[in-house]
Order: C-alpha cells, then structure tokens, then sequence
C-alpha cells in the first residue's frame, strides 16, 4: 500500500534555489468491475481501494449492504478492484453519466435534478460542537501533514469517530468512508459528516445517501448544494473555523434559527 512518492525537489529561498526531499501524494487510475465487467475508473490515491470500490457502489445504489457481496480483491498492482456480488447479475452502467465539478473531479451516474425525499432526521447539537469535530478531523489528516494536496472526511456520531478516508479526490473519501462503514457493518445514517474539500452538489448528494443530516467543510458551499441542502432537510456549513462558520441551511440544528 502507497500513498505518498519520495522526491527531491526544489524551492527558492533567500534568493537561492535549494533542494529539498519531500513526499508528493501518489495519484493512479482505479478500475472497479463487477462481476467480471468494468463498471467506472476512478483517479485516486491507492489507499483502501476497496472500501473506494464498495462505496462508490453503495453511493450510486447498486448495492445497499454487505450481504449483497461475495468477495473484494484488490489486484497486485492496485489498479483494480474486483468485486463479485452474491447474486449472479450483470451491472452496466447507465447510459448518462455526470462528470463532477472540481479539478479531477469524480463521475456519478445519479440524476441531480431528480426528486429525493427529505432526510427524517431531528438531530441537534450545539454550534461549539462542531469545532471539537473539526480538531478531530485534523488529527485525522496524517497523509496530509506529510504530503499536502490531500483532503481528509471524517464521519462522526455523537462526538465519536466512526470513519475517515484521505484521497487526492474530495469525492472519494465520502466513497471512502462509506465502504468503510458498510464493510464493517456501521450504520451511517444519522452521523455528522465534515470535510476539507468544497461541498459540492455531488459530495451532497453523496452525504444524502449516506443519511447524513449535517455537513460541514472548512471550505465553501456551491449554490446548488446549498438548494439541495433546503430540499433534502441537510444542514449545511462552510468555513468551519475556531470560532467561526457559515450556516447556508437548515441552521436551527445548530440553535442559528
């Protein structure tokens, strides 16, 4: 398992190019098949592949638990995931694909536009809570700290952390994290889900499968996650900081409204 690629490079300082050895974080082509066929391929950074294959299945609802898996394996180059399902169907991928927002972004075969019943959910917490969350997340950022260009998401119940993924792509660790939990039987629903990267519709939508009433980014929000948000009864934060953030909707979870 890799993450990060040794290198020597160089920066300028006090007007003189200096060499100096750091990590820059690996990026590679991950093909997920099922059942023999190729379903997507996914640029990210080989750790965990297959919590990154499940999830992405489980996300885009090809499948909804364990018990529809038979076997995952991970080839010996870590290029691929194979997974084998228990029951003997072929998955296809849908004949419209959306590719996502943000550089390298990720692909999702879910219609945006469609209509999604809203999360029943009366979870509420303290404002104040979400910045211990927010010390969590960080701690958990240990590719990060050795390689920057990473984003880390961490998914949360009841100050508890339940999962975290890295991954050069934001739309992967919600995959990520998701597989992971789904792998060991952990019930996401009804958690607190924070990220590094920018919440987009995609990383909403993913939030919303995944039954997450409030999420929250140290970044910004897009104008249609911010609708989606409103209509799916999610609340939403950006800039989480110490003793900051920005609340674009449903803040009465948070005692803003």
């Amino acid at each position: 398992m890799t993450d990060g690629t040794s290198l020597t490079h160089y920066h300028i300082f006090d007007g003189a190019w200096q060499p100096v050895d750091g990590q820059v974080i690996e990026e590679i082509f991950i093909s997920i098949h099922v059942n023999g066929q190729e379903l997507a391929t996914i640029a990210a950074t080989p750790i965990r592949q297959d919590w990154l294959a499940v999830g992405f299945l489980a996300n885009e609802g090809f499948i909804t638990s364990k018990d529809e898996l038979r076997a995952v394996h991970i080839c010996p180059s870590g290029l691929c995931v194979d997974v084998w399902l228990t029951a003997p169907r072929e998955i296809r991928p849908p004949s419209r694909r959306i590719l996502t927002s943000g550089c390298g972004g990720g692909v999702t075969f879910d219609d945006l536009t469609k209509t999604q019943p809203p999360l029943d959910s009366d979870l509420r917490l303290p404002a104040e809570q979400l910045w211990g969350l927010l010390d969590q997340l960080r701690d958990a950022a240990q590719l990060y700290r050795r390689t920057r260009g990473v984003h880390t998401s961490a998914l949360f119940r009841d100050a508890a952390l339940l999962s975290s993924a890295e991954d050069v792509g934001r739309h992967n660790t919600l995959d990520k994290i998701r597989g992971d939990c789904l792998l060991r039987g952990v019930d996401t629903r009804g958690g607190i889900l924070l990220s590094t990267g920018r919440v987009s519709s995609e990383m909403l939508n993913k939030a919303a499968k995944m039954g997450c009433p409030i999420v929250a980014s140290r970044t910004s929000a897009t104008s249609f996650s911010v609708s989606l948000a409103r209509a799916w009864n999610i609340t939403l934060v950006g800039y989480l900081q110490r003793g900051r953030m920005v609340v674009y909707a449903n803040g009465w979870r948070l005692g803003s409204e």
